[in-house]
């Protein structure tokens, strides 16, 4: 029971989670003076997941789990999935941005969002932002981020220096994560723009970067990758035993969100196009890249 009710940390970040619980209230309270019944009940309910993520997020980072991470290598990797799959997740279905920018009152709303819209100065920031919630490059900036932190060097860097692990390791974490489920979860008023075939590949192209990921520290790892581990006193479990039971977490956790998430994107491409239509567009894609696969080595005689 030590291990849970012990070692919490009570840092600033709590305070910033609770401003902005604060400040969802106050929007969700000025957009129902203003809304249908039946639509501030759907924003109420899309709240509690928001809440459930920012709650997540809070025990991630100050509970327990934080402290043994620096012990034990498989607590970091559940401290990461946290990050990266359950807290953003939740808080991209729970679509807070409405209620977030409402509680602001109205002038200073609109002089926001005129700010943040149509000046000149935020021209940079806007063309930023584009980039940056495009599908395919959320999903590939998702997978660096997971792949180059557990390169060992950056990882021991992270280890001990607190500034590097908390705003760039758990940081990039987090904020690729949130741009990584805006692909996938509706999350008003984003709009996902990958089409349900997308989804699919960039799905098992993830989970696939996640299995490479862990059978190279347990199958094709016969020693710790992380020296920051090795010299830890009073710790019973070895680096290598720690590290291949954090790579156990990964494959399985990888399984474990992946294929539903699969699932329902399959069910999406069957609602767009029906089974016949999409067998359909996969075949022809197939074909297509037959053909070009032919002309290539045609021209190459």
């Amino acid at each position: 029971m030590s291990y849970v009710l012990n070692n919490w940390s009570w840092d600033p970040f709590f305070f910033v989670a609770l401003a902005v619980s604060v400040a969802h209230e106050l929007g969700l309270h000025h957009l129902a003076a203003r809304s249908l019944p039946a639509r501030t009940l759907a924003r109420r309910r899309r709240s509690l997941l928001f809440y459930a993520g920012l709650l997540v997020l809070l025990v991630t980072v100050q509970s327990p789990i934080d402290y043994w991470s620096d012990y034990y290598y498989w607590v970091h990797m559940i401290q990461h999935l946290l990050l990266m799959f359950a807290a953003p997740s939740l808080i991209v279905a729970g679509a807070p941005w409405l209620p977030l920018l409402h509680f602001l009152p109205v002038r200073a709303r609109r002089v926001v969002l005129r700010g943040l819209l149509v000046s000149s100065w935020s021209a940079p920031l806007r063309g930023a932002g584009r980039f940056l919630v495009r599908p395919w490059t959320a999903i590939v900036l998702f997978n660096i981020s997971m792949v180059i932190w557990h390169v060992p060097a950056l990882f021991d860097l992270g280890y001990r220096n607190q500034s590097v692990h908390i705003w760039l390791m758990h940081g990039s974490f987090f904020a690729t994560g949130m741009l990584f489920w805006l692909q996938f979860i509706p999350s008003y008023p984003f709009r996902r723009k990958l089409a349900p075939g997308g989804q699919i590949t960039a799905l098992l192209g993830t989970n696939f970067v996640m299995f490479m990921l862990a059978i190279s520290q347990s199958i094709f790892a016969p020693t710790s990758w992380y020296p920051v581990y090795s010299h830890l006193s009073g710790i019973s479990l070895s680096p290598v035993a720690s590290q291949q039971i954090g790579a156990g977490i990964l494959w399985v956790c990888g399984d474990i969100w992946c294929y539903p998430a699969i699932v329902i994107a399959v069910r999406r491409l069957m609602d767009t196009d029906g089974l016949e239509g999409a067998l359909d567009r996969f075949m022809r894609r197939e074909a297509r890249t037959a053909e070009l696969a032919r002309r290539a080595a045609a021209s190459r005689r």
